[in-house]
Parts: C-alpha cells; sequence; structure tokens
C-alpha cells in the first residue's frame, strides 16, 4: 500500500465512519476499486478483508481521535466525573454528570462487545461476504426511506425523554436503561454493511432523543466500540507478526501516518456537517445513497472487481 491509496482509505473511512452509510461497505469496494488484497485482479472477499483489516486499525485511530477533539468539553466531564471518585476538590454535579454519561456509554457498549466476542468467529465466517453486504446496505437504505415521515415528525417535535433536566442537555437525560436499549440496537451493525451509526441514532431517535442528540450519542458510543475492536485486531495483529511486520505489512510508516492524518481530519470534517445536517433533514438522503452503493457493489461482482 503506497501513501495515496492510504490516504484515499483514510477519507473514505473518516467520511463514512459516523455517516449512516457502512464504512465497511465502502471501504470494500474503494479498496477493490484501487485492486488491494489481490495481485492478480478480483479479490476474494476474504483476501479484501485481510488487506482492509489491517489498515482499519489504524484509521479508525483518526476517527476515534476526531470525535474526541470535536466533543472534548464531553470527555473533560467524563473524566471528571472518574477523579471525583479519588479528588474530593472536584467532587459536584460536574462530576455526577460525568460519571453519569460514563454509565451511558459503559451501558451502551456492552451489548455490542460481548455479542462480538460470542458471535466474532461466525460473523466472519458467514457474513462478510458480498452478498450479505449488499443485503445490509439495501435493507438499511430502504428502511431510512421508509421511515423518513417518522423522522420528520421528530425535526418538528422536542422529543426529549422523559425525567431529568431535559431542558438542559437531552442527552444526560437519558437513562441508563435507554442507553442498553440503543447497545442493543447496535449489535445489528456486527452485520457488516448495517451501519452502526445508523442502527444507534435511529434507536436513540425512538427511545425520545432529539436527532441531533442521538447523532452525538452515536458519536461518542463510538470512542469504546471502535476502541475495542481496534485495540482486539492490534493485539491479534501484534501477536502474529510484531509491530515492525505489522509496520511493514501496511507499506511502512509514511501510509500509516497519512491515513492517520487523513482519516482524523475527514471524520472530523464529516462529524460537524451530519451534526449541522440532522438539525434541519431527515436521513432520506442517505437511505438512497444506501441504495446506490448496494447497487454499485452488485455492479462490482457482476465486472468481476470482486469475487462472490
Amino acid at each position: 500500500m503506497n501513501i495515496w491509496e492510504a490516504v484515499v482509505l483514510g477519507v473514505v473511512e473518516g467520511v463514512t465512519e459516523y455517516l449512516p452509510v457502512s464504512s465497511t461497505g465502502h471501504l470494500i469496494l474503494a479498496a477493490a476499486a484501487m485492486g488491494l488484497g489481490s495481485p492478480n485482479g478480483a479479490a476474494t472477499a476474504a483476501q479484501l478483508k485481510e488487506a482492509i483489516d489491517r489498515f482499519t486499525i489504524i484509521i479508525q485511530g483518526g476517527a476515534i481521535l476526531a470525535v474526541a477533539l470535536l466533543y472534548w468539553p464531553r470527555v473533560q466531564l467524563m473524566l471528571r466525573g472518574v477523579a471525583g471518585l479519588a479528588v474530593p476538590a472536584l467532587r459536584g454535579d460536574q462530576a455526577r454528570r460525568g460519571r453519569h454519561l460514563i454509565v451511558l456509554l459503559i451501558a451502551g457498549f456492552l451489548p455490542a462487545a460481548v455479542t462480538g466476542v460470542a458471535a466474532g468467529k461466525t460473523i466472519k465466517a458467514h457474513l462478510f461476504g458480498p452478498l450479505p453486504v449488499i443485503a445490509a446496505l439495501l435493507v438499511g437504505g430502504i428502511a431510512m426511506v421508509l421511515l423518513t415521515p417518522w423522522h420528520r415528525k421528530k425535526l418538528r417535535g422536542p422529543g426529549m425523554p422523559q425525567g431529568g433536566p431535559s431542558h438542559v442537555d437531552p442527552l444526560l437525560a437519558l437513562s441508563w436503561r435507554g442507553a442498553l436499549l440503543i447497545g442493543l440496537a447496535q449489535c445489528l451493525a456486527l452485520w457488516p454493511g448495517t451501519s452502526r451509526s445508523m442502527v444507534t441514532m435511529l434507536a436513540g431517535m425512538a427511545i425520545g432523543l432529539p436527532p441531533v442528540a442521538a447523532a452525538e450519542f452515536a458519536f461518542l458510543l463510538g470512542l469504546p466500540t471502535l476502541g475495542g475492536a481496534s485495540a482486539k485486531e492490534l493485539m491479534d495483529a501484534l501477536r502474529e507478526s510484531g509491530w515492525d511486520g505489522f509496520v511493514a505489512s501496511l507499506g511502512g510508516t509514511g501510509p500509516v501516518m497519512a491515513g492517520l492524518a487523513a482519516a482524523t481530519l475527514s471524520a472530523a470534517i464529516s462529524v460537524k456537517w451530519l451534526v449541522h445536517y440532522l438539525g434541519r433533514h431527515t436521513l432520506e438522503l442517505f437511505g438512497w445513497w444506501r441504495v446506490a452503493v448496494a447497487g454499485a457493489f452488485a455492479w462490482a461482482i457482476a465486472m468481476g472487481w470482486i469475487a462472490r
């Protein structure tokens, strides 16, 4: 992998990771179009997955960094909540709110974490093929289009969850039970092509969060979810080939740094744009985009760019 290929994959990951369009599907298409994973033309799904997985460890780090920086006040709040357990001077309402946010993220993270560990090998063996990814893209896209009238009503109403200081911060008014429901929905995103952002945003709105708050929780939930997944993949890769071998398999330090920088910048732009967009529009545009990508995916198989 050279620097330009790393930049392209970094931008694809950064732009699509937090949009409800499935970064997995887009990365597979981008890698196939650039001929990654196979020296002799069409790559099998397994070859594409191997080529993408290791680099995704790095570029997902950029997406995580972008959200941590954009939502630094939230991160600070959580850090204060942890510090308040040991430092009396830091205790108070801010620390309490920070701990509540940590509880929400833990409740949202655990279902997918447990399911991923229990069923990860089965998912990789049976659901990473082109046809399951196309099906997930298509079904998710149609669902978002059909839910447009419901989403439009959400934009017109306050949609605050019941209880708590919803007039101040709808996200912190969320209960751990609501976060757990969002986390259970996030398990659906273990099916490649579904989109973690899509299911968590829709679940958040379904339990009463306004669209922007639902998107914010989806972004923050990505910190432990993506971080945990990337850490596991990195540990597996290091056990297999060590740090030097891992970096060499990605083309060296240059592509690694270029991909990380591209993912961080593009993810920051994508998140800022999406928050602004969701304050005024539904997810219908992304639904039609997913349908188009599913068609592109099918076309890539028909043309022999991706093997069945």
